[in-house]
């Protein structure tokens, strides 16, 4: 019979020393009621095993896999393309990582597949608990993950039915530095072409735009909704030239959608800043290599993952972590709004 791979079972190692599984629970647990000696050596047979006493606790007695489960239901185009989710998992594998958690990754084509895989990992207890994103209106996930008895954090939030505890980005005060930006380089007609707006931080951040541009005196807005796909942003882009009195600033919700825009605002005829502000709402490398540079929001991604990761470890240890906010992100100022902040201007003729 082949030798079975894995920790050892608490029989096995009873077995194996002459003991009883009583005096290994004891050993591992740190519990009284055994001699000293007979603790040292169940704790040294099980670091032979290559298990470290804590992880063996947990394999043994609470039946745990050490893994975590991170599921997008998006393509798996617009995940690769886009760095929040990269930055993300690796946030999360730092902190996990260093408790001893693997981090199990999988794109969903929907969010009912998405269910179905958690379903098949409660079933095969793949997984100790998962990290959710892209909360939607009516988002079925929070309860599914409740029926299922699956620990999880919500990574955005806050979760409207309180199901799951998350760690949340002010959107709302992110919002209120773009267009104060933008309202005071003089700029009165703004456009915001968003991601899905089912997702609820999408929803969030339309709310606190219309919010915030009609309290400017004089600010007009147009919101026009994608996918989050290229081609939706560059049909976007184009919808906002086709109004009467097109706007002279674009706020774009991530880089992927802000690089097609300004591809179409450049197939316009339309320099930058000169005709057009762009903003966009998330910073990465494709943000500064481009020319202009774009003016955007920055966070520590890296570091809100781990944010997230100490939250989910809270609730794996059987405790009610609370939900937390982030930060309002930074505004990095670039030559997209500003031709003197650094980069010089995009003109039509490049």
């Amino acid at each position: 019979m082949a030798a079975r791979s894995g920790p050892p079972r608490l029989r096995e190692i009873a077995e194996r020393l002459g003991v009883s599984e009583t005096a290994v629970s004891f050993a591992v647990n740190g519990r009284p009621g055994i001699s000293e000696a007979t603790r040292k050596r169940i704790l040294e047979s099980i670091e032979e095993s290559g298990w470290t006493p804590n992880y063996a606790a947990r394999a043994l007695f609470e039946a745990r896999s050490s893994t975590v489960g991170f599921v997008v239901a998006r393509t798996a185009e617009a995940v690769g393309s886009e760095s929040f989710f990269l930055q993300l998992m690796t946030g999360l594998q730092s902190v996990l990582g260093a408790s001893g958690y693997g981090l199990l990754f999988q794109v969903a084509a929907s969010i009912e597949d998405e269910l179905k895989v958690y379903r098949g990992w409660r079933a095969q207890q793949r997984v100790d608990g998962v990290v959710l994103v892209d909360l939607r209106a009516d988002d079925p996930r929070p309860a599914e993950l409740a029926r299922l008895g699956l620990p999880a954090v919500l990574a955005g939030g806050p979760d409207p039915l309180g199901l799951v505890p998350s760690v949340s980005i002010d959107d709302a005060g992110a919002i209120d530095v773009v267009v104060d930006h933008l309202r005071a380089r003089g700029h009165r007609r703004i456009g915001y072409v968003t991601g899905d707006p089912g997702m609820l931080h999408v929803g969030r951040r339309v709310e606190a735009f219309r919010r915030r541009a009609g309290e400017q005196d004089g600010v007009t807005e147009a919101v026009v909704s994608t996918d989050f796909s290229t081609g939706a942003a560059a049909r976007a882009t184009r919808r906002l030239w086709q109004e009467p009195e097109p706007p002279t600033a674009v706020i774009y919700e991530n880089e992927v959608i802000a690089v097609a825009g300004v591809g179409e605002l450049r197939a316009l005829g339309l320099s930058i800043p000169q005709d057009v502000a762009v903003v966009c709402l998330e910073d990465s490398l494709i943000g500064t290599a481009m020319r202009p540079q774009l003016t955007a929001l920055h966070r520590d991604t890296g570091r809100f993952g781990q944010d997230v990761a100490r939250s989910l470890l809270v609730v794996l240890d059987d405790g009610a972590a609370p939900d937390s906010q982030e930060r309002t992100p930074e505004l990095v100022v670039r030559a997209s709004t500003d031709a003197d902040a650094g980069v010089g201007a995009l003109s039509t003729d490049l």
